[in-house]
């Protein structure tokens, strides 16, 4: 979308010919959506007309209701016709924008939150009668305003895996040619398909042979999977199983459901299938064949023989053969590997000694490297020990943890250090899910602190794209405290920076702070300063000298400074200095503003040289002036942020703020008294508890579309001689988890009623932009009578608003 958002208002739907498949009957589209209830999205055949709308829709279409009946279910209509209504799914969000995604694939119809498709699948529904021609979306809505942004198109090519498809497999290579008769063709390898089902009937790390039926037919099968999958007669000093009176299809058919997770026969020989899974004790597939024996009868079917039935393990990834989606016990396995039963593999770490007694099988369906080590015909291959080198005994135990159970420890998930090096041996070893949890967790757990070192050590790993474009956008939105916090982007790899410097989100209070930025990583510098540093420092140096091989890397990088969007003072120290003197390139483009400045954007012979052009998110410095000023962020809402006179911005519509107290809304609690600009003899928030304390707090949402850096605020004291004392100003993005900017400890500054007083905020916390900001009583006022009421009528925030 060309807008920040999409406002769907009630009844209607918005078409764009873009807004298509490009295969009909399979596609995804990921979004982002604000609404209190009924986030709908409509796909047909053809492009839907401005007035149209789902209930009066006479064509084939499949319509997606997120949020329906006052956001409480989730509602998929078939041309018109309601075919799912499930509660608590899919719900909506009113209060942030929610992303979402939809996947249609011959009818099977995928609905999952978050960015990524095919991670956090909510609800899957096949189709009988599937309509494989639609094409467009149109996304629409029911009685309230829906808001979309983000809307993006995909295709399943791309997308059907959660995001192997998107991932490379670390860095190994194996430098031996395999035969050609080698039963995996590693060189055109789909990792998407890779699973249990590729060892079904394999010699492959078999430990176990049956003979079955008549005929006697060989078919090896793996003593661990069988046992955690059923009870069958296999023991570890035993290798050959006979059983002569079970056929050969129908041994099959049994072992393809569970190495598979799915499998078919005829109808007639259900009742077989049912008595020989009742045998080894395979209860999913006994319950399965009786419901379909079931369901037969009640169709009066039961009589047409020579059909097949197909029967398919209830996952939520149908026809996926990775643990999650079979028929295994993870119980069973976990306890599999802390005995050591069936155990095929003793795993040894260099300088550590045994790590685990292992199932070669267990972790070949994972990853493929573990699987080439086995069956290669190399040393592993043929023998019950392995050992590794150079690799953490911890997080190899760890990731053995989540090949058996299919998920991440809390110990993982809550150690930073052990996660990253759990990431890099999930990359080392190839094991896509557990790479794909990895990224995730780090994301969800990263502190300002971190982001730096984290998206240093992942740049170098392939398979870490999207966590590292995550870390390079992030970064690029919050760049001057990145550069200003510390030296940390200074250890970046240079195409890092490079990266960061270009994105197009790239988000800064003035152009100084990225010349600064380039200046300090070409110096490779330790400490945080200034380009006025470097203009002292060449005088008795040389560039070469100063910024050695990062030379070229500044050269390539000035003209990705704005210069023209400086101030005219700075740009005419800029152009006196002595860094212009030593670099050319520094001393053209700032001549190049400084004309620019002079003669206007008619004298440019290109005007769309971005140099010349304000940012996409650009910074409006509120600058405080004095107490009580007209300069601050709640008096800019109060203008339609300059589009209007000033009206109080809790009174206008729409609303462009909120305010709220700790205390419920009463005549002395009024949130619009802190903007209204006149003085007020009572106005106090009462305390509340929370986790069992007193908490008495005044709290601003500047809006989903608006930030702050705060660097300055104003209070102003009401009639009352409740002085505060002991208070914090403090930011937050979502308004749960708050970041002190300013803590007042014995603060004696206000000291009469009505008396104004203004502090400004310092250091790295000034520099990350917040939506939230609220002020926090920790300590009780002067006032013995009501030592928890916080008494204000005046609050106003300055610093540099987006």
């Amino acid at each position: 979308m060309s807008a920040m958002f999409l406002t769907v208002p009630p009844f209607e739907c918005a078409w764009r010919e873009d807004l298509k498949f490009r295969e009909a009957g399979r596609g995804c589209v990921a979004f982002e959506a604000f609404a209190c209830n009924d986030v709908t999205l409509v796909f047909r055949e053809n492009v839907g007309s401005q007035g149209y709308h789902y209930k009066r829709d006479s064509s084939p279409h499949y319509t997606i209701i997120l949020g329906s009946h006052r956001n409480r279910r989730l509602r998929i209509e078939v041309n018109g016709k309601t075919v799912v209504d499930v509660a608590g799914v899919g719900l909506c969000c009113s209060s942030s924008f929610q992303s979402y995604w939809i996947s249609i694939y011959d009818g099977l119809i995928s609905i999952g939150n978050g960015k990524y498709p095919f991670q956090d699948v909510v609800f899957q529904w096949l189709d009988s009668c599937p309509n494989c021609n639609v094409q467009y979306i149109g996304l629409s809505s029911w009685d309230k305003h829906v808001k979309y942004r983000n809307v993006n198109v995909l295709s399943l090519t791309h997308t059907h895996m959660p995001l192997s498809k998107h991932v490379v497999f670390g860095d190994y290579q194996v430098e031996e040619e395999l035969d050609a008769a080698d039963s995996f063709n590693y060189k055109h390898m789909d990792y998407d398909k890779w699973g249990l089902k590729n060892f079904l009937e394999s010699w492959d790390l078999s430990d176990v042979l049956f003979i079955v039926g008549e005929e006697q037919k060989p078919v090896p099968s793996h003593k661990a999977i069988l046992a955690a999958s059923g009870n069958f007669p296999v023991c570890s000093s035993s290798f050959v199983i006979n059983i002569p009176t079970v056929p050969y299809p129908l041994f099959h058919a049994l072992l393809h459901y569970i190495y598979v997770g799915w499998t078919q026969v005829p109808q007639e020989q259900l009742g077989s299938l049912r008595a020989l899974s009742i045998q080894f004790e395979v209860m999913p597939l006994v319950k399965q064949c009786e419901e379909t024996m079931e369901r037969l009868k009640l169709d009066k079917k039961w009589l047409d023989t020579g059909k097949n039935v197909e029967l398919t393990y209830p996952s939520i990834r149908p026809h996926c053969s990775t643990l999650p989606s079979l028929p295994i016990s993870i119980h069973q396995l976990k306890q599999l590997k802390l005995t050591g039963q069936f155990s095929d593999v003793s795993i040894y770490i260099e300088s550590y000694g045994l790590i685990a007694q292992a199932h070669k099988i267990v972790l070949s369906l994972w990853s493929i490297p573990f699987a080439r080590m086995f069956t290669n015909g190399m040393s592993e291959s043929v023998s019950s020990e392995v050992t590794l080198r150079d690799v953490p005994p911890e997080a190899f135990r760890a990731m053995l943890d989540c090949l058996y159970d299919g998920q991440l420890h809390d110990k993982v998930i809550d150690s930073g250090a052990l996660l990253l090096q759990l990431l890099l041996l999930a990359d080392q070893f190839g094991v896509t899910f557990l790479q794909q949890e990895c990224c995730k967790m780090l994301l969800e757990c990263l502190s300002e602190d971190s982001v730096c070192p984290l998206l240093q050590v992942v740049s170098s790993i392939p398979s870490c794209r999207l966590i590292k474009e995550s870390l390079q956008r992030r970064i690029s939105m919050n760049f001057d405290y990145y550069t200003s916090a510390s030296t940390d982007f200074v250890l970046l790899d240079e195409t890092t920076l490079v990266n960061i410097i270009k994105h197009p989100d790239l988000t800064v209070t003035s152009e100084e702070k990225v010349l600064n930025a380039i200046l300090m990583f070409g110096m490779n510098s330790k400490e945080l300063f200034g380009w006025e540093v470097v203009d002292a420092l060449i005088v008795n140096s040389r560039p070469e000298l100063l910024f050695g091989e990062r030379l070229q890397l500044v050269h390539d990088l000035l003209p990705f400074v704005r210069f023209p969007l400086l101030q005219y003072s700075l740009l005419e120290k800029l152009q006196n200095s002595n860094i212009g003197q030593h670099i050319p390139v520094f001393q053209n483009l700032v001549n190049e503003a400084i004309n620019f400045v002079k003669c206007g954007l008619a004298g440019l012979e290109n005007e769309e040289n971005v140099r010349f052009q304000h940012r996409r998110s650009s910074y409006k410095e509120l600058q405080y002036i004095c107490d009580g000023d007209d300069h601050g962020v709640l008096y800019f809402a109060g203008t339609s942020y300059g589009e209007h006179p000033w009206v109080n911005p809790l009174l206008a519509e729409p609303r462009k703020i909120t305010i709220t107290a700790s205390s419920p809304h009463s005549r002395y609690t009024d949130p619009k008294v802190l903007v209204s600009r006149t003085y007020q003899g009572t106005c106090f928030a009462g305390p509340r508890l929370e986790n069992g304390q007193n908490c008495t707090w005044w709290m601003v949402d500047l809006g989903q579309d608006h930030q702050l850096m705060c660097n300055y605020y104003t209070l102003r004291q009401d009639g009352s001689k409740a002085f505060p004392r002991c208070w914090n100003i403090q930011g937050s993005q979502e308004g749960k988890s708050w970041t002190n900017l300013r803590v007042h400890e014995n603060d004696r500054s206000v000291c009469k009623p009505g008396q104004f007083a203004s502090w400004p905020i310092v250091g790295p916390n000034a520099l990350l932009p917040f939506r939230y900001f609220r002020v926090v009583l920790t300590g009780p006022t002067t006032d013995a009578t009501n030592p928890w009421n916080f008494c204000i009528c005046y609050l106003e925030l300055y610093g540099y608003f987006l």
